[in-house]
C-alpha cells in the first residue's frame, strides 16, 4: 500500500512540475514580450498585443486542461494500483503489436 501511495505522489509531482514549467515559460515569454517594446515600431505593437493575448489564452488553457484531466488521471492511477498484472499484460501486448508493425517496415 505504501508503494502505491509513493507512486501516486511521484506521478502527481511530475504532473505538477510539467504544468508549472509550462506556466513559467508562458510568463517568461510575456516578460520578454514586454521588454522588447522599445525595439521596434507601431506594427510590432499590434503583433505584441496579439501575442500577449495568445499567451493569456494559453495560460488559461493550461489551467482548464489541468482541471479536466484530474479525474481521468486519478481513475487511471486507481485502476493501475488495483490491477498491476493486467496493466503489465496490456502494456506488453501493446508493445508487441507496435513492434510487429514497426518491424514490417
Amino acid at each position: 500500500m505504501a508503494r502505491k501511495t509513493a507512486a501516486q505522489n511521484a506521478a502527481e509531482q511530475i504532473k505538477d512540475q510539467a504544468f508549472s514549467e509550462l506556466a513559467a515559460l508562458i510568463e517568461e515569454s510575456d516578460k520578454l514580450l514586454k521588454d522588447s517594446a522599445a525595439l521596434v515600431g507601431e506594427e510590432a505593437e499590434t503583433v505584441r498585443e496579439q501575442l500577449s493575448l495568445k499567451l493569456k489564452q494559453a495560460l488559461e488553457s493550461v489551467g482548464s486542461v489541468r482541471e479536466r484531466t484530474k479525474p481521468a488521471v486519478e481513475a487511471t492511477e486507481n485502476y493501475i494500483g488495483g490491477h498491476p498484472w493486467q496493466t503489465v499484460a496490456v502494456s506488453a501486448g501493446f508493445g508487441l503489436v507496435v513492434g510487429l508493425l514497426l518491424g514490417r517496415r
